[in-house]
């Protein structure tokens, strides 16, 4: 359970908000959204889902990604810290200080996906060891 504000959300009250999103999306771009989604999850089985700033997240010590479904394109937010790492391998997407953008009806990579995801949940596991290391 997460406490906001007075309001306790479950894990499955979690889950219904992120299927209510993917429910949302326009069907001819919901099979893209749903593989860039598992692609997310797989990469990070241990990680929770939830929906922050209006969009599906997974957190593990914290927001690990950030993604969403836009008119014309899929867009995950690894954190600036991912896109600099992975910057040789961006170079065939549309990016900005903190976004990814993979076109509607192109390829998903997901092997990129994947390692930019593993990246960042062992970036939040390196900083929680340091936040404890100062207590």
């Amino acid at each position: 359970m997460v406490r906001k504000g007075r309001m306790v959300i479950n894990l499955r009250e979690r889950e219904q908000m992120v299927d209510a999103y993917i429910a949302a999306i326009a069907e001819e771009h919901q099979k893209g959204f749903l593989e860039l989604h598992q692609t997310i999850l797989k990469a990070a089985p241990s990680a929770e889902s939830c929906m922050s700033y209006g969009m599906p997240a997974i957190k593990s010590n914290g927001i690990v990604v950030y993604y969403a479904n836009w008119e014309k394109h899929y867009a995950i937010y690894p954190m600036p810290s991912a896109l600099k790492a992975f910057a040789e391998q961006l170079h065939a997407f549309v990016t900005s200080k903190s976004t990814i953008q993979f076109p509607h009806g192109k390829k998903l990579p997901k092997n990129l996906i994947k390692d930019i995801v593993k990246f960042r949940l062992e970036e939040n596991f390196l900083k929680r060891g340091k936040k404890t290391a100062k207590k």
